[in-house]
């Protein structure tokens, strides 16, 4: 009983916000699931190569993600949207850096659809000794252009979240081994990821046209 509670009152506190209409259930779920098999697949990549504490890291991230989609799917909306309401709900988003974002989410589709045209593995390794640092620097852009319009709350869920991808990408080499294991799964992320603020911004803009 205490589970369907928390569920349904997760539900009615995102549902309440405008932050609920541009992330839908599928897109969580999709979200979760493509992070979780990515992740899994760095973590595979890493122990073949003898990086254990980098596999260690990455499973533990699966793992994170793996509960999430099930019973922990729902606390961790309830956490983010809580987060949502206590830090954001009543302020004004940073809607320079939240598109921004969408921009720089779109120049990383298109260089992952350059990628996604080698075909070998060698083509595959080439192009990303060419083109790292440059998809590389729009991913740092992005990340810190989220932690920008998460910028209220230090410890929330949805900064914390950001937080990890970014010392993964910088610290961890997360980026480049997603480069070597194909753009499938990547594009996918960053794809949803623009959606989300492309959604999230038109519903807001629309919200305050009719105030």
């Amino acid at each position: 009983m205490a589970n369907q509670t928390l569920a349904i009152i997760a539900i009615l506190l995102l549902t309440a916000v405008p932050f609920s209409e541009s992330i839908s259930y599928t897109q969580y779920r999709t979200l979760f699931s493509l992070s979780h098999t990515l992740l899994t697949r760095v973590a595979n990549l890493r122990a073949a190569r003898g990086d254990i504490s980098g596999a260690n890291r990455a499973r533990t991230m699966a793992a994170k993600l793996e509960r999430g989609m099930g019973l922990g799917f729902w606390r961790f909306i309830w956490s983010a949207g809580w987060d949502y309401v206590t830090n954001y709900a009543w302020r004004d988003l940073s809607y320079t850096e939240l598109f921004g974002a969408v921009s720089d989410s779109n120049e990383l589709l298109k260089w992952l659809g350059e990628l996604s045209r080698a075909e070998s593995a060698g083509e595959r390794a080439a192009w990303i000794g060419r083109n790292y640092q440059n998809v590389l620097r729009v991913s740092s852009s992005m990340i810190s252009r989220l932690l920008k319009v998460f910028r209220q709350s230090k410890r929330g869920s949805l900064r914390e979240v950001v937080k990890t991808v970014q010392r993964e990408v910088v610290d961890g080499g997360l980026l480049r081994d997603c480069l070597e294991l194909g753009t499938n799964d990547l594009k996918g992320l960053i794809q949803i990821l623009k959606d989300m603020g492309l959604q999230y911004a038109s519903n807001t803009d629309h919200t305050n046209s009719d105030l």
